[in-house]
């Protein structure tokens, strides 16, 4: 691993104003990897952050507390359920209506891979990563629709993927999933526009996950040298244009699907 890579952005201090104070954040896939990181630097401003899990409890857990212990105003809870389940997330949304009121900001981001060529895979394989990433924000927009059409300055943020864009082998379904999100953001802001909220879509590259650095060391190689900066995106760095397109101050953004992946499409 180059020297470049090892480099981890400084501790970022506390923000003297509090930009999400006030505002109800639902994070799905929150316990793990992007989405814990979200959750945290939703929390770190201020934000009343719900943390959704499936099955990561203890996870989604220590994530909300780490939030709520930070000297913030923000707070976290945990609410478990399968963004494929329909009838889970309504449960889902009557538990937060009735201890939070109205969510303001929705991040779509629970997602799974099952990889493998398309001559090799199954159709429940095909189904169940798609039902996740696709199906799954649907069924959580859907089911906040209401919510986030009627407070001030609703937002709907889904987390795609370059592989969205580019394909890879391996990932068919994955990326059929992830691009799917760019039409489904485009349509909603459209939809949304009526009632001044957003809708917006991020496709990150590689990012320092678990996942990502679980792969072994010479194909971590090979990655980075396709990659103009030469590296791989810190979670912080996703969380960071997550925060910014829960704000206020991003209200004139929408439908955009927002790169950001260092220079690989260059």
């Amino acid at each position: 691993m180059s020297v470049k890579q090892k480099e981890r952005p400084p501790e970022l201090e506390q923000p003297s104003r509090q930009p999400l104070a006030g505002r109800t954040c639902l994070v799905t896939g929150g316990s793990c990897g992007i989405g814990r990181g979200i959750a945290r630097e939703l929390g770190r401003h201020g934000a009343t952050v719900i943390v959704n899990y499936r099955s990561s409890e203890a996870a989604a857990h220590e994530v909300a507390d780490v939030i709520t212990d930070a000297e913030t105003e923000g707070t976290a809870h945990p609410v478990q359920a399968d963004v494929t389940n329909r009838d889970e997330v309504d449960a889902m949304r009557e538990a937060i209506q009735d201890s939070f009121g109205p969510i303001d900001v929705l991040v779509n981001n629970a997602g799974i891979t099952a990889d493998c060529t398309l001559a090799n895979m199954s159709h429940e394989d095909w189904h169940r990563v798609i039902d996740v990433s696709l199906h799954g924000s649907f069924n959580c927009t859907k089911a906040f629709y209401d919510d986030l059409a009627t407070v001030d300055d609703g937002r709907v943020i889904s987390i795609s993927s370059v592989i969205g864009k580019q394909g890879n082998v391996g990932q068919a379904n994955y990326a059929a999933a992830k691009s799917g999100l760019f039409g489904f953001t485009r349509s909603l802001a459209l939809e949304l526009a009526d009632a001044g909220a957003t809708a917006n879509c991020i496709a990150p590259g590689f990012t320092l996950t678990e996942m990502v650095e679980a792969i072994p060391d010479e194909i971590q190689d090979d990655l980075r040298a396709d990659i103009p900066l030469e590296r791989f995106a810190h979670v912080s760095e996703i969380a960071g244009l997550v925060r910014y397109l829960a704000s206020e101050e991003s209200g004139y953004i929408t439908g955009e699907v927002i790169d950001i992946n260092g220079g690989l499409d260059l």
